[in-house]
């Protein structure tokens, strides 16, 4: 099985790592009571999903 000649060097690795970095979550307001919300997600605070009350909140 194949051995590597030499050590990775820390700048070759790092460099290879700069995407794993934990990005923030796309956040967008409810078009029914303006929250902000994640994208493609029911409203926690309403219920509505593009346009439409799919669950109903108890208030």
């Amino acid at each position: 099985m194949a051995v590597p000649d030499r050590r990775q060097s820390k700048s070759r690795s790092r460099k290879r790592r700069s995407h794993d970095a934990i990005k923030p979550p796309q956040l967008q307001h409810c078009p029914q009571c303006q929250t902000m919300i994640k994208s493609h997600v029911v409203c926690p605070t309403c219920g509505s999903y593009q346009g439409r009350a799919l669950v109903s909140v108890e208030e």
